[in-house]
């Protein structure tokens, strides 16, 4: 075990640069995570057209929307809600469990599978895996509703049809729940996200392995609450990096047509989702070296 400090951040640049040399390791994260990405929006798709075609939007006035009042337009975008939710919850009623079900079995292959690549002295467990990958969704689901139920209490007491709507203090609540959720999930996910690495490194069981993620040590945790947040900051820039891309032909769309446009969007798609996976398996090697660092000494002895 090492004694000297370590930089969680520093080690991460040798990280990338060592996934990069192996593109297989991305090639199979985008695999397995676009297996199931692309049948459920293919799914989802048919779905909105069957809304779509039940309620048209003209009928509840989305095609009549002026986007130059934004609370005009948000009233109204309010309103179709209102229309469109029995529709949308009835379809969920089904779909999110199914849904649901189908990412963690395809996740819990996948990362087994990418791990096992990444370290093929690694076993193959699928069922651990998929276990603990049921654990992530139930942690990100919750921290996702949570989210969602503090922005909700934010617009009942700013926005409301009593007074005179408080727009900045609703933007100010926004931004702070917004950017405190994300803080809360880089401090909480790392338990079950280092638990499925626990079972394959340390040959221990589900409960396990989440209860030794969770007495990992101030040292060892410490890293992996920086790489969490490290990385998040990262998608962070790859969405504003996308965004400014999508946005390179807008002036010029008069001139390049539609078709153009649409293309620009489906490659800066591409290369938001391949860079986005990439950099979980940087997160993943990241891991696994701070976990031979603080514990693969003690493990081995």
């Amino acid at each position: 075990m090492r004694d000297e400090p370590i930089r969680g951040t520093q080690s991460m640049v040798e990280q990338m640069g060592w996934v990069i040399a192996r593109p297989s390791l991305t090639l199979l994260e985008v695999l397995w995570r676009w297996l199931i990405g692309v049948p459920l929006l293919v799914v989802c798709w048919a779905q909105v057209q069957k809304i779509l075609s039940a309620v048209p939007p003209e009928s509840v006035g989305l095609t009549a929307i002026n986007w130059q009042n934004p609370w005009a337009a948000s009233l109204k975008l309010a309103e179709a809600w209102l229309t469109y939710q029995p529709h949308v919850a009835s379809i969920l009623r089904w779909l999110a469990p199914v849904a649901a079900l189908a990412w963690v079995v395809v996740s819990g292959v996948g990362r087994n599978l990418v791990l096992k690549r990444m370290e093929p002295e690694l076993p193959l467990r699928p069922i651990a895996m998929i276990a603990l990958q049921a654990a992530w969704l139930a942690v990100l689901v919750a921290t996702g509703w949570a989210w969602w139920a503090s922005l909700s209490w934010a617009g009942e007491t700013h926005i409301n049809a009593a007074g005179e709507p408080d727009l900045i203090g609703y933007t100010m609540w926004a931004v702070f729940l917004s950017l405190g959720f994300f803080v809360l999930w880089a401090l909480v996910s790392w338990v079950v996200t280092i638990a499925p690495m626990l079972v394959l490194l340390e040959g221990r069981s589900v409960l396990s392995s989440l209860g030794a993620s969770l007495r990992l040590g101030k040292a060892f945790t410490g890293k992996l609450v920086e790489i969490n947040l490290v990385m998040g900051i990262v998608k962070l820039m790859l969405l504003v990096v996308a965004m400014v891309f999508s946005a390179v032909l807008i002036p010029f769309s008069d001139e390049v047509g539609l078709s153009a446009l649409h293309t620009e969007w489906a490659i800066v798609l591409l290369f938001y989702f391949i860079a986005s996976d990439y950099f979980q398996v940087v997160r993943l090697k990241g891991f696994i070296e701070f976990w031979r660092t603080y514990r693969g000494e003690a493990e081995a002895r």
